[in-house]
């Protein structure tokens, strides 16, 4: 498996700057925002797709350090129901699927999206109850009349182009949990997949190694994102795991993001990088930093360090040396 990161944390370094600070870590990967929340600070669809040039440039910027795009990344919410919002997102969802076939790049990662309860709903509505059993009707319509249609259009137009969609499984989206990526993907096709995220895991109750097995055993992981999870001993007894309070609040929310090895010890990251390897996942672990603790220059070295520790990078004599 190649280490490499999501150059979000370094949108405010111009590309190339970026990607020596990346190389000189020893990374050999990296994933690229194209729009949408991550923004395109380093990749900006409407402007390689028009450009031979510049796109041709972006390229070399990257090969010339020996680095690949293990992923371009356009996470955002196309089913939203206001229809101007979802237009949007959509639309650079196309561009980036796009200009990954251009690139030759395998993995597309997004959200799955998350509709509203009704045609004329605003805002999105994400049911986390099956009582009252208006809850289970808002989901058997969304299921129906939204999220399956949408991705198994779009998730065609994408495997017409060779490319894989990576569903990041994040709380507020349809798409959350291991069984429901399994549920679009039996009904969309094998271009879904995870772009599988522990940290979202563990605050929702998931062990991650047994959602990598579930995943992997039916080939479902297409990216792998490496950040962690700290729970609060205290205050998740007050809060619950669907705290809604702000990520800034740290001294009072019942979970938050930590840098990988900050939340969870090296022997569970060393038994992921071993469940990815079982199941034949052999791609990369792409370092995401949303650690409110600590600056991105440190978060991002320590998650270096720590899975340099743990990463399997090559069987040898037929043994997976940790």
């Amino acid at each position: 498996m190649k280490l490499g990161v999501f150059s979000v944390l370094l949108g405010n370094r111009p590309l190339e700057e970026a990607l020596d600070y990346i190389a000189a870590q020893g990374l050999t990967a990296v994933e690229i925002g194209t729009g949408n929340y991550p923004g395109n600070a380093h990749c900006n669809p409407d402007i390689l797709l028009n450009d031979e040039q510049a796109l041709k440039q972006f390229k070399h910027a990257i090969e010339s350090r020996g680095l690949m795009i293990s992923a371009l990344s356009c996470h955002g919410n196309p089913l939203h129901p206001q229809k101007d919002i979802a237009q949007a997102f959509h639309d650079t969802y196309v561009k980036t699927v796009d200009l990954a076939e251009r690139l030759g790049v395998e993995v597309v990662n997004a959200f799955s999206g998350c509709p509203g309860d009704h045609e004329g709903a605003k805002y999105p509505n994400w049911p986390v109850s099956p009582w009252p059993n208006d809850y289970q009707d808002i989901l058997k319509w969304q299921w129906e009349e939204k999220v399956i249609p949408y991705w198994t259009e779009w998730g065609k137009y994408a495997a017409d182009r060779h490319v894989k969609i990576g569903l990041e499984l994040h709380g507020g989206f349809s798409v959350h949990s291991p069984g429901t990526l399994l549920r679009l993907r039996e009904a969309a096709g094998e271009v879904i997949g995870a772009n599988l995220d522990p940290s979202h895991m563990w605050w929702q109750g998931i062990d991650p190694v047994q959602a990598i097995h579930i995943l992997g055993k039916e080939g479902a992981i297409h990216h792998f994102h490496a950040k962690d999870t700290s729970i609060d001993p205290v205050n998740i007894h007050k809060h619950g795991i669907t705290d809604m309070q702000s990520y800034a609040l740290t001294q009072e929310r019942a979970w938050q993001f930590r840098t990988v090895g900050f939340g969870h010890d090296l022997k569970t990251w060393a038994d992921m990088m071993s469940a990815l390897r079982l199941v034949g996942y052999d791609y990369v672990v792409s370092i995401e930093h949303e650690d409110g603790l600590m600056s991105i220059n440190e978060g991002f070295t320590k998650a270096v360090h720590n899975l340099q520790q743990v990463l399997i990078e090559e069987p040898v004599g037929g043994m997976w040396w940790v």
